[in-house]
Parts: structure tokens; sequence; C-alpha cells
């Protein structure tokens, strides 16, 4: 069974005391989120950051993750301080830093043991959400969905339900600077026209669109393809590259997260897994196609987009295989070996509605 019971006995007092600190002196009004990873869980936080930030307006924000997600948040206006966590340096450093801070309350948007460690260690107010991780197991075992309908950003919210801060439904924040931004000169010279981005890789293979799949989409878009991701997605793209021409571009292992954010940003859309670009794309307010095979968007972690935002966002999946949800997160290979969840996808649609995006001259 889940422990919904996150508070000890002591913290309403702790909470009064910190309530009163965080509203008050000048000394005290400084708040620690915890988010380790990954990439687009980190994102799905912002909106948490932002709304702290407006709702105490003289407070600090600072932010725990790993060294290589920091480049996410250290543009973020409303984050004053980035922690991060080494494992070579071990967790008894750190703490020992984030002791120093005297933080009025801790916001642990990650809720492992490493995290509730620090949380603990801390010995101060904290708040946490429900990662719902027996539902999920459920979910995947049985088939039978009990999961609420419930964005996870809005499950982050419980997190500072005792700071009374509230969702101000605006979305995702990613924050580019100028020098993210690469020079037209480095694309060919034709995408000066416009692009879609198409997202290579995902962390797990279960999440991945297939090589043949891709190309199948790439082959029937009208105009340019810039393909993303890192170094470990290069050889895909090669091959996405060699069967389609001179109409794909090859970014993958070219440009830091940053400047992979600035060319989605500068696209006229994303094709995409349940990946952390998808996420990025959506706190950029792009037109967004996410297809999805072992995961499905009912565990709350779809494309979170602003009510009002005018792109557009598909989802795609394969309906009625009994097989899915196979996974909460993904596996080395199909568990099932067909991989029908990405190989029966309607790449005519997809490529469809890529199209129009091309079309469209208002980006």
């Amino acid at each position: 069974m889940e422990n919904t019971q996150e508070e000890t006995e002591d913290d309403t007092y702790y909470l009064s005391q910190a309530e009163d600190k965080a509203k008050g002196g000048e000394n005290a009004k400084k708040f620690l989120i915890i988010r380790l990873s990954s990439i687009g869980d980190i994102v799905l936080t912002t909106p948490v950051v932002r709304c702290l930030k407006k709702q105490y307006p003289n407070c600090q924000i600072h932010y725990l993750t790993k060294q290589s997600n920091a480049c996410i948040l250290e543009s973020n206006p409303y984050i004053n301080k980035v922690h991060v966590y080494n494992k070579g340096l071990g967790i008894h450093s750190l703490i020992n830093e984030l002791k120093k801070e005297d933080f009025s309350f801790i916001i642990d948007l990650h809720k492992n043991l490493r995290s509730k460690r620090i949380v603990i260690a801390l010995h101060k107010p904290y708040g946490m959400f429900n990662k719902l991780n027996f539902k999920k197991w459920y979910y995947v075992h049985t088939k039978k969905n009990v999961m609420p309908n419930i964005h996870i950003v809005d499950r982050y919210f419980d997190a500072v339900k005792k700071l009374n801060v509230t969702n101000d439904k605006e979305g995702l924040d990613f924050f580019l600077q100028d020098e993210d931004y690469i020079s037209p000169d480095a694309l060919p010279l034709s995408f000066q026209d416009g692009y879609i981005t198409v997202a290579v890789g995902a962390k797990h293979i279960t999440k991945q669109i297939p090589t043949d799949i891709l190309i199948a989409v790439c082959e029937k878009i009208d105009g340019n393809i810039l393909l993303l991701g890192d170094i470990n997605d290069k050889i895909k793209a090669n091959r996405i590259e060699n069967a389609i021409g001179s109409r794909v571009f090859n970014g993958c292992g070219a440009y830091s997260l940053t400047q992979t954010a600035a060319l989605i940003d500068t696209s006229k859309g994303i094709i995409t897994a349940d990946t952390g670009l998808m996420h990025i794309a959506a706190a950029l307010k792009k037109n967004i196609i996410s297809l999805w095979g072992n995961t499905v968007p009912e565990f709350g972690m779809y494309p979170y987009l602003p009510k009002s935002c005018k792109k557009e966002n598909h989802i795609f999946e394969v309906k009625n295989l009994k097989c899915r949800p196979c996974s909460k997160l993904g596996y080395k290979k199909c568990p099932h070996v067909h991989f029908k969840c990405m190989k029966q996808q309607d790449t005519f649609r997809i490529a469809e509605i890529a199209n129009t995006w091309l079309q469209d001259d208002n980006d």
C-alpha cells in the first residue's frame, strides 16, 4: 500500500514557524526544491517554481538537482541558486552544504530514498507529493486503469499545499539565452524557410520510435527535417538521413541541451516519443506530435500546455493492445518481441499533420 501520511506529528509546529518566517523576516524566506532527474521531470516542476516565487515574491528559491541537469535551471529567473548532487563527492558533504542555508521549507518533488534522506537530515518542515506508484504498478500488471485524471504537474502542487501555493495554469517554463540560438548558417540554407524537428531517441528502447517508422514518417513529410538527440542517437539518425536525403539534417550529438531547445523553439514543431524533448517543446509552446509506446498518457506525463496556447498537441498511440502499458518506465527491448505499440503507428496521419505546420506562416 502507498504511504499517504508524509508528515510527522511535529510538522504542524514546524510548518507554522516556516510560514511565519517565509512571510516575515528578511533572513527567513528560503525554500529548497528537490528534483534530481531527469530532463523532462525537471521541466515539469517549473510551474511550482514560478508560482512559489510569484506568491511569495520576497522569497529565495534554491533547487537541488544532478550536475548534468543544472543547465536546465541556471537561466530560470525564479531560482536564486542551483545546488548540484555529485555522486562522487558523497551525500554527507551535500547535506552539510544545505544545512548552512537554513531553509524555511523543503519541497521534495523527487521522493525517492535519496531525496527522503536529505529531507530527514535537514530537519525542516517539508512537503511531498503522491507518486501513485501502486496505481501505476496495478495498471501495468492488470491493464485496469485506476489512475486519477490528473497531470503530474497538478500533483506536484500537493507538495506546496501547506504554503497555500496554487497553480496559475500558465504551463511549463524553459528559459533560453541569446547564446543558445544557433546561427542560421549552421543549418542548410533551405531550413531558413522552416523545418520540423524529430526527437530520435529516448532513455528506454521501448519508448523510442523505431528507425523504420521514423523513415516512413520522414518520407511523407514535404519539407525539411532536423533530427535531434544525443551522441547515442547519431548512428540511428545517420540511417534516417541516408534513407531520405538532403531534406534531413542530422543534429544528434552536435548541440548542447539548451541549443537543442533553441532549435526546437525556431522550428514549426516536433515529432517525438515520450521524452524530455517533448516536455521542453511544451514549455516553449510548440506544436507537438507525441508517439506513445510502452507508456501511456494516463500516467499523467503527457504534454502540459496551458489552455490559452494556440499550438497543436496530437497524441498517437496504438489502442486496444492487451500488452499496454507494459512498464511505467521502459525496457531495453519489447518484452513481447513484436513492439506493435510503435510498429503500428499511423505514419500517414503523423506526416499529414506535420505538413500543415510547414504550410503555416504564423510561426
